[in-house]
């Protein structure tokens, strides 16, 4: 049998394995992320994580109780994820994950809109406080950092303050957001929805006050509405069972010495949508996957106050610039928002349909 050809980063240089630490590894990006790392690299992944029902897949299973004599079934990838249940608030045992790992990635958050207002302080908390340790350890430890955080610490455009008739409003320097020169402006503290976004720019500016203090190795991304399979839950089927899920809210740099220090914006500028126009794109999709009819009715226009009460306060506009990404990783989105919702909502069809089939024939208990 031909070897396989080994696996070259951007400047040409072999891929050697390395073991990373994914905290939040159970969860809609860190589940793509472990995928692709085991399809595609020779690393070793610890997965860290509360929950572990995205990943099930990937992990090495034992033999059905049915089947006494066999041996577990081994993945492809066998030996090179490990899951770790356990919640970073309180466990001494992360610091000792983070310390076997060359890398870590750290995907864990808050990043419900509609707990940035009821849970202001669980949100700033988990998104702040939480994320100190990991920094910490990292920098004490000499540990390369992949901090994913999130382009609401953009906040409100400049454009956004002008008149909205005024002429400027259309010109790209007022509303794109390029990681190393745009603004990043909130509202007033009784906003509290800014809530998520300031303690996310805070934990950003810590770990880059940490490379230039203590020469942590970091990289930031500034995910921009990603959306695919497995992102949003139901209680109880494919999440926790308490909680309100999104309603529509494979990052691994191979290449350190392109990314060490750098911020990345990772979106697409094309798919900028209203939520409105998003509602009427969706319920295209859903008729064009489920085979239903479109809805006969019109969507309603209800306010970002009355959805999620007050204290909320919208932002104008989410608009990437690409060029920092493309010219350090040659890396641009190819995906339109069309395909991103059919994938997203073939795959919740299926899950949901079937998850549901299966609640209605739980046998009942009679009176």
């Amino acid at each position: 049998m031909a070897a396989v050809a080994a696996r070259l980063d951007l400047d040409g240089n072999r891929i050697r394995p390395m073991t990373i630490c994914m905290i939040g590894a159970g969860g809609f990006i860190g589940s793509h992320l472990c995928e692709k790392l085991m399809a595609e690299t020779p690393h070793t992944v610890l997965a860290v994580d509360v929950y572990n029902d995205k990943i099930k897949h990937l992990l090495d299973l034992p033999a059905p109780a049915t089947e006494a004599g066999q041996e577990a079934r081994h993945q492809p990838w066998h030996g090179r994820i490990q899951f770790h249940r356990l919640n970073i608030k309180h466990d001494s045992r992360l610091e000792g994950l983070i310390k076997m790992s060359n890398l870590t990635i750290n995907l864990a958050a808050i990043c419900t809109p509609a707990d940035y207002n009821t849970r202001p302080l669980d949100t700033i908390y988990s998104n702040f406080i939480d994320a100190l340790p990991v920094v910490r350890y990292c920098s004490e430890n000499n540990k390369r950092l992949i901090h994913f955080s999130t382009c609401e610490v953009y906040g409100k455009t400049i454009g956004s303050f002008l008149p909205k008739d005024h002429p400027l409003r259309t010109e790209p320097e007022f509303y794109v957001l390029m990681e190393d020169a745009s603004p990043c402006i909130f509202g007033p503290l009784e906003k509290q929805r800014w809530s998520y976004a300031c303690a996310k720019q805070l934990i950003e500016r810590l770990i880059y006050a940490e490379g230039a203090e203590n020469g942590l190795e970091f990289t930031i991304v500034r995910p921009f509405n990603w959306i695919g399979p497995r992102m949003d839950f139901i209680p109880g089927i494919d999440g926790p069972s308490e909680g309100v899920p999104r309603v529509l809210a494979c990052f691994s740099n191979e290449n350190p010495a392109r990314a060490n220090g750098q911020i990345f914006n990772v979106g697409n500028p094309n798919n900028e949508v209203t939520v409105k126009q998003l509602a009427e794109i969706m319920t295209r999709v859903y008729s064009k996957v489920s085979g239903e009819p479109p809805l006969g009715v019109p969507t309603i226009d209800v306010s970002s106050k009355e959805f999620y009460g007050e204290g909320y306060d919208d932002s104008d506009k989410r608009i990437p610039d690409m060029t920092i990404i493309n010219k350090q990783l040659g890396w641009n989105p190819k995906i339109s928002l069309w395909d991103l919702l059919d994938s997203t909502l073939t795959y919740q069809h299926r899950t949901y349909a079937e998850a549901i089939r299966r609640a209605m024939a739980k046998p009942v208990a009679s009176s």
